[in-house]
């Protein structure tokens, strides 16, 4: 479950960002803030995961508000002014969205912010691991993937199938896209066609990888890339 705050002064932007929330399986609104003042009494108490945050709000402005957290969650900017993404890259914002946005844009913003975290500290005494995940789109609907399930990727045609240890989805991108949403160093190219979780590789023989019951091809441009895995 991934938890977030919007911090707008503008209500049609707590709107947007909730409907596009809300068509995505596990996120959940904690509060809607204003301004940066409410948003800063709510989480002298409460712990988010993510903060959609505006910048030219009354009061306390975006960046200023979020130089005043000592620990702050992953942030996702929100706002029309393109001229302040450098300054916000410097303060480790995980993206820069500019108004008005589309539901795909964002889509590709929470797939980067939460496919490169690791672990947060909620508090000085404990730490919690999120789960690397990204989200996959099939059939009209948004699947919540874990990538540390993925077994393998297979470009077929127009699509590509996501293998993972419960279940194949079938997206309509290419191979190049999905790897996009990932983490270079867990994943491997091994054929034009075929990208594979080496941590999951159980034998190779020839020019054949086994994963838990299925029989990955080697590519004959790519087999460097294998015989990395073996030094």
């Amino acid at each position: 479950m991934i938890s977030y705050l919007i911090i707008d002064d503008e209500y049609i932007a707590h709107d947007i960002i909730k409907g596009y929330c809300d068509l995505l399986p596990d996120m959940k609104l904690m509060k809607s803030c204003y301004d940066g003042l409410e948003a800063f009494e709510y989480l002298n108490k409460n712990e988010v995961d993510l903060i959609f945050l505006d910048l030219n709000m009354p009061k306390l402005k975006g960046f200023e508000f979020l130089k005043t957290l000592k620990n702050p969650p992953k942030v996702i900017v929100t706002t029309a002014y393109k001229e302040f993404a450098l300054e916000g890259y410097e303060l480790n914002i995980s993206d820069y969205l500019l108004k008005p946005f589309g539901f795909e844009r964002f889509l590709k913003a929470i797939n980067k912010t939460f496919s490169s975290v690791q672990s947060y500290l909620p508090n000085s005494s404990q730490t919690n691991t999120i789960s690397k995940r990204i989200f996959l789109k099939s059939n009209k609907k948004y699947f919540q993937v874990e990538i540390d399930t993925i077994l393998y990727i297979e470009a077929s045609g127009n699509y590509t199938k996501v293998v993972t240890k419960i279940e194949t989805i079938t997206i309509r991108e290419k191979l190049s896209a999905v790897l996009e949403m990932l983490p270079n160093e867990d994943f491997l190219q091994v054929h034009k066609s075929f990208v594979v979780a080496p941590k999951y590789i159980k034998s190779i023989e020839g020019n054949r990888i086994f994963i838990e019951g299925h029989l990955i091809p080697i590519g004959k441009l790519y087999k460097r890339n294998v015989d990395q895995l073996l030094k």
